[in-house]
């Protein structure tokens, strides 16, 4: 019985010492903010063998789109 105490101890301890999970940032959130944007954007971009799936990566390409039709809507006055 204490051997099955001392496994679920430790596993609970090192469960604590896993990696932390990444932010994700929703589109609204990196269209709002234009560093945090560009940094997202450029991390999925040098990275996009490994990131491309990512929630952060997807949404950074969405905010791009979004920001880039804002962009041409004022361009041309609308």
């Amino acid at each position: 019985m204490r051997r099955y105490a001392a496994i679920i101890i430790v596993s609970a301890l090192l469960s604590g010492c896993s990696e932390e999970k990444a932010v994700s940032y929703t589109v609204e959130e990196l269209t709002a903010d234009e560093a945090l944007h560009s940094r997202v954007i450029a991390e999925c971009r040098n990275n996009s063998g490994d990131l491309r799936g990512s929630a952060n990566c997807v949404n950074a390409e969405a905010a791009d789109g979004k920001l880039r039709l804002q962009n041409m809507r004022k361009a041309l006055g609308n």
